[in-house]
């Protein structure tokens, strides 16, 4: 963990900006098949793992916003990434996920179902609102991610547009939707 403490807490979770010190825990949070499920062609390797970590640390160091490292509050192990970054899909501007923040989620298997991310990305959305301004924020969800959907839509994202990502063979159906500026 980093040496300057979290930058939020909430009732459950102490939300962290990432740190060299996070790769191995972030190799274990995608350990399991079903945490990536609907995470397209993510991977829990290091290489891979090291990849994400470093867009997020540049989000981060760029911006002044990124995801957040998600751990039990007054522990250390990672169980989740939430909050927003800021993303270069490469879908074409028509697709508004080019060059724009978007709020993204991904927590642990054994923590689904207990509203980990609906308590973590209430208190990012606040948090970026107030040190960012109310903007508009995008969000992509795979096709069949009924959970992430419902959450989405909590959170107050409206769907705009659908998109095929082409992973090699296979083609991924994306819902995009987007939270406007209040």
């Amino acid at each position: 963990m980093g040496d300057t403490g979290p930058i939020l807490t909430t009732r459950r979770f102490d939300l962290w900006r990432p740190s060299a010190h996070d790769l191995e825990g972030l190799c274990r949070l995608l350990a399991d098949e079903e945490t990536r499920r609907f995470l397209g062609p993510a991977r829990a390797e290091p290489h891979a793992q090291f990849d994400r970590l470093m867009r997020n640390a540049g989000s981060w160091a760029l911006r002044g916003y990124g995801t957040f490292i998600v751990r039990p509050r007054g522990e250390g192990e990672i169980v989740g990434t939430c909050g927003i970054f800021h993303s270069y899909r490469g879908f074409g501007a028509a697709l508004g996920l080019d060059d724009v923040p978007e709020a993204g989620w991904i927590v642990r298997h054994d923590h689904h179902g207990q509203g980990v991310a609906r308590e973590v990305m209430d208190a990012a959305l606040a948090w970026f609102d107030a040190a960012h301004g109310p903007r508009r924020i995008a969000c992509m969800i795979e096709e069949g991610n009924l959970p992430s959907r419902r959450l989405a839509e909590r959170l107050g994202f409206t769907h705009y547009a659908t998109h095929e990502l082409e992973e090699g063979d296979e083609k991924v159906p994306l819902l995009l939707l987007e939270r406007v500026a209040r």
